[in-house]
């Protein structure tokens, strides 16, 4: 089995462990050595039975070991993605046997899809993006790298999600809508037309509320 090292220790952490588990019950595959928190002296010496092997530095004691960062923000995942990249492992992808992918559709590295998730055909998944239990991405969509879906989130056919956008619990993505990079679809919203980068938007229909400069 291959050594893993899951990236927080939070509740998605956690969460992504038990998904490690389900994937060993069908198919051992990883060993998992335990969470790697930048926290780690604010927590115990394990979570849920698994070692805090320290920050994320600690990933450099295992150079075979693959990592996943397990950080829901998708700020905060990318500038630790940056920092672990620099020690030279490999990062997992990570897939929940009860979840239902079509073999038409491409996932980066670091990606972790997780339970009652469905992908269709012809999609297009980045590096190191989240989605979580129950959401669903119609055909042809593409998301980008470090894209965060929230539970039940539905991303519906011909859409597009830039780079680190995030899709809040419950939300939808009508067909053939752009949602511009770094932009926070707020819990329950419906996006019914482009959004722009930069934003947070939320209501029915979506509305941004908020602009990020630079």
């Amino acid at each position: 089995m291959k050594n893993l090292i899951i990236i927080g220790a939070g509740g998605f952490g956690r969460e992504t462990a038990w998904l490690v588990e389900r994937i060993n019950a069908v198919s051992p595959q990883w060993n998992l050595l335990g969470f790697a928190d930048d926290n780690a002296n604010a927590l115990p010496e394990s979570v849920d039975g698994y070692k805090i092997l320290g920050g994320c530095d600690a990933i450099k004691s295992y150079p075979d070991a693959f990592a996943v960062c397990c950080i829901a923000n998708t700020r905060i995942r990318k500038m630790i993605i940056d920092k672990v990249s620099a020690l030279g492992n490999k990062f997992a992808t990570l897939i929940d046997p009860a979840a239902i992918c079509s073999g038409k559709v491409a996932i980066g590295e670091g990606t972790v899809i997780c339970a009652g998730a469905v992908l269709t055909v012809d999609i297009k998944i980045g590096r190191h993006c989240i989605i979580d239990v129950n959401s669903t991405v119609g055909h042809d969509a593409v998301l980008k790298d470090f894209v965060t879906l929230y539970p039940s989130v539905n991303v519906s056919g011909n859409t597009m999600l830039k780079e680190g956008v995030q899709a809040g619990t419950g939300s939808q993505i009508l067909q053939g809508l752009t949602v511009g990079e770094g932009t926070f679809v707020g819990a329950g919203a419906v996006v019914i037309k482009d959004l722009p980068g930069g934003c947070t938007a939320v209501g029915v229909p979506a509305r941004a509320v908020k602009k990020y400069e630079g």
